[in-house]
């Protein structure tokens, strides 16, 4: 099966300690089975070290230190496993983040999670996020279902990408294509209901317009709901499915606009991700409106 992914994807990498929100920090970090059996016979100096940080349990994990800090991540932000065994001995997680997999009718797609900044950074100045790329080849079959979800998400970034359009323009063919009334959405509600990470970010969602766009920075939320919208739309098996995700991608991407600046879009739009799209059970929350 043919592995895909927007032609921005291959300019991702960490940044490791220049990153300022660490992934290494304030995340229950899990193993996987496979890699605890790597760590169960690693022998080398540093290998003790890291059995002995692992706590047990029904799903293997790192004890978290001071700070909610992964116990392996040293004082200049650089991962110890890395610098002591290599990066072949990561758990599945670690190796992975942010990148994320869906299952479509084109093929197994991978992209970049924009609760990373350095992902978030590109996203936001990338403007082929329609432009798909093979980069290799996985496991597996392709298991289509009747309703199309790419040919859909095609639809949109063909009214996203149209030059005659104001972004204003882009949004009312798609609110009027497929009939969504934002309008109607109880944001101040929802935005109370959610559970946070962290308490302050209520307080910075509780600034959500209905209605607010900010058009100075159009081109960039353009790329926010397209990235949005090809993760959360593109393994829709039906309608309503589909239909839901895309209302979730549009709710997101005004939240975004409307607390962000120019000079703070790229945290605003990381936040909203690390909050919401990377909580499952905010995310069913609002999709639930729409179903």
């Amino acid at each position: 099966m043919k592995l895909l992914a927007p032609k921005y994807y291959l300019d991702f990498s960490c940044i490791a300690d220049k990153c300022k929100h660490s992934c290494c920090i304030g995340w229950e970090i899990d193993i996987d089975e496979k890699t605890m059996k790597k760590y169960s016979s690693l022998e080398g100096e540093y290998s003790e070290n890291i059995r002995n940080s692992i706590e047990m349990g029904e799903t293997p994990h790192f004890k978290l230190a001071q700070n909610e800090r992964c116990p392996h991540l040293n004082e200049k932000g650089l991962c110890k496993i890395i610098l002591n065994c290599g990066e072949n001995c990561l758990c599945d997680i670690c190796r992975e983040h942010p990148r994320f997999y869906n299952f479509t009718n084109a093929g197994k797609e991978v992209g970049i999670g924009l609760s990373c900044e350095e992902a978030c950074r590109i996203i936001i100045n990338s403007n082929s996020y329609d432009q798909m790329m093979e980069i290799g080849e996985c496991d597996g079959e392709i298991e289509k279902c009747e309703f199309d979800a790419i040919a859909e998400r095609e639809r949109i970034y063909g009214i996203l990408k149209d030059i005659n359009l104001t972004f204003e323009g882009k949004l009312e063919m798609i609110y009027d294509y497929y009939d969504i009334y934002l309008n109607e959405f109880p944001f101040y509600k929802i935005i109370d209901s959610l559970e946070y990470l962290n308490e302050d970010h209520k307080k910075l969602f509780s600034i959500t317009s209905k209605y607010f766009i900010n058009f100075d920075m159009a081109k960039q939320l353009e790329r926010i709901l397209a990235y949005f919208i090809y993760r959360h739309c593109s393994e829709a098996c039906d309608y309503d499915d589909f239909y839901a995700s895309l209302c979730f991608s549009l709710v997101c991407t005004s939240i975004i606009s409307s607390i962000s600046l120019p000079d703070t879009l790229a945290e605003c739009a990381r936040i909203v991700s690390e909050e919401i799209e990377y909580s499952e059970k905010n995310t069913d929350i609002i999709k639930s409106l729409f179903i």
